[in-house]
């Protein structure tokens, strides 16, 4: 498709919706906590725990990164 191979385009799917999808998460948390009135720890708190899942798929791409894969 377009040139490029099925592979291509599922890294490309990979790293720019993924991408995308964490920073609208971040959005997300950022109301919540806006509309739950936490302070500037509660905030703290709601992002350390909901954006825990998201570091390791950001590590994973690091060290990939790292690694020349």
């Amino acid at each position: 498709m377009f040139g490029y191979t099925e592979e291509q385009l599922a890294q490309f799917g990979l790293t720019i919706g993924v991408g995308a999808f964490i920073l609208y998460m971040l959005f997300v948390i950022a109301q919540l906590a806006r509309e739950a009135k936490a302070g500037r720890f509660g905030t703290f708190v709601l992002f350390v725990v909901l954006a825990f899942g998201m570091v390791g798929f950001i590590a994973k791409s690091v060290i990939a990164w790292l690694l020349g894969m």
